[in-house]
């Protein structure tokens, strides 16, 4: 089992949609014991998803109406064995603040052998969503089978669990 974790700026609309992305297709994969998580690098607590996102989610089969927004801080790094970013600047921010986990952050588009950002929909119109959406699918759906051999391989240089008496 492999933690992934996938980080925008707010973590109400790019982040939450690309892990539920990134769940479904790890799950037609038979990796149904992975785990994806989403969080923010300015994320104020708890927040839903955007209404949009929530909505182009649900058009696609993917339910994300429960998302509540998370502040990324060392122990999600420490416990992800690959972290994905929307932008340049989360993942610079996130290999200078903790520096030690820094190996396992990627641009999302990476993936795909491209390294551009993934467009903020932020408090733009339904369209931009949706095209958000179809760059999500994209650099999923194509960076696929990368993003499971990274998190495999970062999960295998795992430290063992410490055992408990």
């Amino acid at each position: 089992m492999a933690k992934i974790l996938i980080i925008c700026t707010a973590n109400i609309c790019r982040s939450p949609v690309a892990a539920a992305l990134l769940r479904d297709r790890l799950r037609r994969r038979g990796l149904t014991d992975w785990q994806v998580g989403s969080a923010g690098t300015w994320a104020m607590e708890s927040r839903g998803a955007s209404r949009y996102s929530v909505q182009v989610s649900a058009r696609n089969g993917l339910d994300i109406s429960g998302h509540r927004s998370t502040m990324v801080d060392e122990a999600f790094l420490r416990e992800a064995d690959l972290v994905l970013t929307m932008e340049d600047g989360h993942a610079e921010a996130l290999r200078s603040e903790f520096a030690e986990q820094g190996y396992k952050v990627y641009q999302l588009s990476e993936m795909i052998g491209r390294v551009y950002n993934i467009a903020d929909p932020y408090g733009g119109p339904l369209a931009e969503y949706e095209r958000m959406y179809a760059d999500l699918s994209e650099v999923i759906d194509g960076g696929l089978n990368r993003i499971i051999m990274l998190a495999q391989d970062n999960a295998a240089r795992r430290p063992p669990a410490r055992q408990t008496r």
